[in-house]
């Protein structure tokens, strides 16, 4: 397959990857998050084109993207806390789950009788959806169970020949995957943490409940992307290190032929390594728009022989780094006394 690239130059240059949709086809764009791959949410036929692309199991979920929320009852049985999140977050990186429609294809939800729905920040996104006149299911825009799409370089790196079009619209801006929420009456249940933070969060409903699939492995049904598989993983085994600095340096220094994933005021410290920061300590935004860029960069190393990350914070926006790194890891943690 000859993939069309299309460099985002206004809204007119994204008509093809909207007739690309319209058509059955499918399209990797940019979102504030990650990339996605995305194709008509109301066609079955394109769903299985994703899933073949990404080579992803057909029982994980696929989000579907809108242009504005109060569209949503279109697609999905709404209540009155959807409409109080959306209006505080949407458009923004945070899908909620609700009961589906009827129309809104099993392929999309993985066979579930709900379904993710989401309105992007991006601009660029949100034109794509507009112009194509449909909602665009979509997951990231990478080969399964590998670190998640943040630049246009890694899109075409995972999907170049196996899709029909990719938009290059430059970074993304929090480089994690949109927050997940389940709503029951009136309780949020947090299946993915993200950008819209639990902090954020528990000002709305009656209750927020997180749930186990967050920080522990998960083997169930799963109810969103990023529950049950393992996913954002580079080839190389990595490990997540829980210590102290002084711990941490002491594990680290007669290891050789490995990578090491730290904060900014470690690299001082780390001299037998290859070493990449993802932000300062406390910058646990920056963390989050540089994780997956530096397991990608770590991937791209043969001399590797393993890869170790330093823990993160689980308060607000690291919550996310945190279940993001423990799954690449697939739960590989080593605590250190």
């Amino acid at each position: 397959m000859k993939t069309l690239i299309i460099r985002y130059e206004g809204k007119d240059s994204l008509i093809p990857a909207a007739e690309i949709i319209k058509n059955g086809g499918i399209v990797a764009f940019p979102t504030e998050t990650v990339y996605g791959l995305g194709g008509n949410a109301l066609d079955p036929s394109a769903a299985s084109k994703i899933y073949a692309a990404k080579g992803r199991p057909s029982d994980n979920p696929l989000i579907v993207h809108l242009h504005k929320y109060e569209n949503a009852g279109v697609y999905a049985h709404t209540t009155p806390l959807f409409f109080e999140i959306a209006d505080a977050f949407m458009p923004g990186p945070i899908t909620v789950i609700l009961k589906k429609r009827s129309f809104i294809p099993d392929s999309v939800t993985g066979g579930l009788d709900t379904v993710g729905l989401r309105v992007p920040s991006n601009h660029i996104a949100r034109e794509l959806i507009e112009l194509s006149g449909v909602p665009i299911a979509a997951p990231s825009a990478n080969i399964s169970g590998k670190p998640s799409p943040t630049s246009f370089d890694h899109v075409y790196h995972d999907l170049n020949g196996k899709v029909d079009a990719i938009i290059d619209g430059g970074s993304c801006d929090f480089g994690v995957e949109s927050t997940i929420v389940k709503l029951e009456d009136k309780t949020i249940q947090l299946l993915r943490p993200g950008a819209v933070t639990v902090e954020m969060l528990s000002l709305f409903g009656d209750g927020l409940y997180v749930d186990p699939a967050v920080t522990e492995k998960f083997d169930g049904t799963p109810l969103a992307p990023g529950m049950k598989y393992r996913h954002y993983a580079p080839s190389t085994p990595l490990t997540v290190l829980d210590g102290s600095d002084k711990e941490v340096y002491s594990y680290l220094s007669d290891r050789e032929d490995v990578g090491v994933i730290c904060f900014d005021e470690d690299l001082p410290h780390i001299n037998n390594a290859y070493v990449i920061s993802c932000g300062s300590v406390s910058d646990t935004l920056t963390q989050a728009k540089m994780l997956f860029e530096c397991l990608r960069k770590m991937d791209g190393r043969t001399d590797l022989k393993h890869i170790y990350a330093r823990m993160p914070s689980k308060i607000g926006i690291g919550l996310a780094v945190f279940n993001r790194l423990i799954k690449a890891a697939g739960f590989s943690v080593v605590t250190l006394k």
